[in-house]
């Protein structure tokens, strides 16, 4: 395994700044992730605050009793309770098998983190994984991509699900899972770890009964010797902890809403888009309907009288919300906005582990954190990794592509090019010159036409089409018979493409990590996060 290090652009203008350490951009923020010193003034503002770690660590040790575990992961929940502790954490929606591979580059980047940050600091630093349980979207979660017939195919997992449950609601068909398991591994061919690789989601999925369970526990069979500690959003335990943070959001959220409107416009007066969209009357919480089970986002009505669904689903005055949250905090979940909040005010957070999309959105969120009296934790960019084949490489060095456009482009540009080069010339010509002939031999037999058979003149100009369309025809042909001839070539380009810009976007965002475990064996894992990985803001591939 071998590491190489490239400076790409990131997605976003925003988050490519951030990266390139723009000043502009820095000042959305209370620290800088590149600034080691940073990190040592974090810990003196954590100082300075109280964490509920014991009831924290409790709840966490009870959550991840039915999963897999480790020396280090108890280890870990032993730090936790220390006072002097502190925690790397991230998170994610609970992916079928765990989702794209950026679901497993983020899990990574925050136990490298962590380690790193403990040898540095002197201090016990944890690595939190945050799984978004309490995210009702089944259709982002519900689906992984294969190759067929050459090109990516979407495979939805077959289950029915008509109620908009939590995902950490949303129940199992083991049976069904199965099944579709097994034919998702089926398309990606026997190797000598399949058999292994079947056993170990058979047994991650025997102990499972929701769609968090069979994320978590593929999870931590895959990271417990690293002591990675998860914790599930959506978890009604852990909304006892949360009720007085609730409670603290409800009676401010017209100082949050305004805080983040008002970062909004100074993002926008220097150039940027705003990442966020929210209302004036946003209350930043969601109200979980379990009748309907539906999640209900609220606001408060033109007067400020009542806290209301948006489309009036259900009210309430703020005093019966502040109840709810005191007696049924497991009706209630945050929102993009007050998600960071929560996270702040449970875990004595050293840094924040984001891609690029959430480092846009936290961008507004400054003067939020300074209305509570705090700062936001450094935001350090995940670790964006690209997995290389050594058979891809070796078709990309055939080829002379430059691997840095390839990641940013994809293929399409050299292969059109490689396509140019194979035409024959000769042959173009004479097709164009009999194109230019006919047509001009066309145009003296209509002046003729014109004045003795004008009625024959629109059957004229149709057999001129025909007899055009017949020289592009033959001329199609031939290129298409060029192209056969140098198919394993042109194979080679789509091979690339489908590898490293899948469906035109990055192979973090498309492809399943299971495909390289059945390529490379699990082990591989533990054999990346022992690299020297760097948060530079550089690409990192890794040639397998």
């Amino acid at each position: 395994m071998e590491i190489l290090n490239l400076t790409l652009p990131a997605p976003n203008r925003f988050a490519t700044g951030y990266f390139e350490g723009n000043t502009l951009i820095q000042d959305f923020f209370h620290y800088d992730y590149k600034k080691e010193n940073h990190y040592a003034e974090r810990l003196k503002e954590l100082g300075t605050r109280q964490f509920f770690r014991n009831e924290l660590a409790d709840h966490i040790d009870e959550f991840m009793s039915r999963y897999p575990s480790s020396d280090q992961v108890r280890d870990n929940l032993r730090k936790l309770r220390q006072k002097n502790s502190v925690a790397v954490i991230g998170g994610q929606q609970a992916g079928l098998f765990t989702g794209p591979l950026y679901s497993l580059h983020k899990v990574i980047s925050i136990i490298k983190l962590a380690e790193q940050k403990e040898a540095e600091l002197g201090v016990p630093v944890v690595p939190v994984f945050w799984i978004a349980g309490e995210d009702h979207d089944f259709q982002e979660i519900n689906h992984v991509y294969v190759m067929n017939t050459n090109k990516p195919e979407k495979r939805v997992f077959p289950q029915k699900q008509l109620e908009k449950k939590m995902a950490s609601e949303l129940y199992l068909d083991q049976e069904v899972c199965r099944n579709w398991v097994e034919g998702i591994i089926e398309t990606y061919g026997e190797t000598e770890h399949t058999k292994d690789l079947l056993s170990f989601t058979e047994q991650q999925l025997l102990k499972s009964e929701t769609i968090v369970d069979f994320f978590a526990s593929v999870i931590m069979e895959i990271f417990k010797d690293h002591g990675l500690l998860i914790i599930d959003s959506g978890n009604s335990g852990l909304r006892k902890l949360e009720k007085e943070y609730f409670s603290r959001q409800i009676k401010n959220h017209e100082a949050i809403t305004a805080s983040v409107l008002h970062q909004q416009k100074e993002k926008e007066a220097a150039g940027f888009q705003k990442a966020m969209d929210i209302s004036p009357n946003a209350i930043n919480l969601f109200y979980y309907d379990r009748i309907n089970n539906e999640r209900i986002l609220l606001q408060s009505d033109p007067e400020g009288k009542l806290l209301t669904g948006k489309n009036g689903e259900v009210s309430f005055t703020e005093g019966a919300l502040l109840e709810i949250a005191s007696e049924h905090p497991e009706k209630l979940s945050n929102n993009v906005v007050t998600r960071p909040l929560m996270q702040e005010w449970l875990f004595p957070v050293l840094a924040f582990i984001g891609g690029p999309g959430e480092i846009a959105y936290w961008s507004e969120l400054k003067l939020v954190f300074e209305h509570f009296g705090m700062k936001m934790p450094p935001l350090v960019p995940r670790l964006n990794i690209t997995l290389l084949d050594r058979s891809i490489e070796r078709d990309i060095e055939e080829l002379g592509l430059d691997l840095s456009e390839v990641l940013t482009a994809g293929t399409e540009k050299f292969e059109l090019r490689y396509i140019d080069s194979i035409k024959d010339r000769e042959l173009e010509v004479l097709f164009e010159k009999t194109k230019e002939q006919l047509e001009e031999n066309y145009r003296m037999i209509r002046t003729r036409m014109s004045s003795s058979y004008p009625a024959l003149l629109s059957l004229l100009e149709k057999n001129e089409d025909v007899l055009l369309g017949q020289i592009d025809f033959m001329e199609k042909k031939t290129e298409e018979s060029a192209c056969r001839k140098n198919d394993a070539v042109l194979r080679k380009f789509s091979k690339i493409n489908h590898a490293l810009r899948p469906l035109g976007i990055p192979q973090e965002r498309v492809w399943n990590p299971f495909w390289y475990f059945n390529r490379y064996g699990m082990d591989f894992v533990s054999e990346l996060i022992a690299q020297n990985l760097t948060f530079d803001g550089t690409h990192k591939v890794v040639k397998m």
